[in-house]
């Protein structure tokens, strides 16, 4: 429904920090709740933080709480992922998804229609 294209991956040391930006087409990105999944080789595709279209509020799994901070700048149809403190466990491919607003749950990968390409995050120690 929306294409998404993700940059700003790649290698850094445990410590470091990257910011991740997904660009999405089309005309109602407001209307989109946003979210960054992660998935390690062999693991399933774990829920990393959401925000809903306003960008008033956002959610954010445990293990990235405090590290993690997600958010949107709707003029340029754009979500972001600052990655603080990195560890090596954060090493996985990150995904950016998209969903219709109200319809299903922020944390669950089946509820989203869109997704990018994922973008390679290794993190070194």
């Amino acid at each position: 429904q929306v294409q998404l294209v993700e940059s700003g991956g790649g290698l850094v040391q445990a410590g470091g920090s990257l910011r991740l930006s997904c660009a999405a087409s089309g005309r109602t990105f407001s209307t989109y709740t946003m979210a960054w999944f992660r998935q390690a080789p062999g693991k399933e595709r774990d829920f990393v933080a959401a925000i809903p279209g306003s960008g008033r509020s956002t959610y954010s799994a445990d293990s990235v709480k405090g590290r993690f901070t997600i958010s949107r700048d709707n003029a340029k149809n754009t979500v972001y992922l600052q990655m603080n403190s990195l560890k090596p466990e954060d090493t996985a491919v990150y995904y950016c998804a998209a969903k219709k607003a109200g319809i299903g749950l922020y944390y669950s990968p089946g509820s989203f229609d869109s997704w990018g390409q994922g973008t390679q995050v290794t993190v070194s120690s």
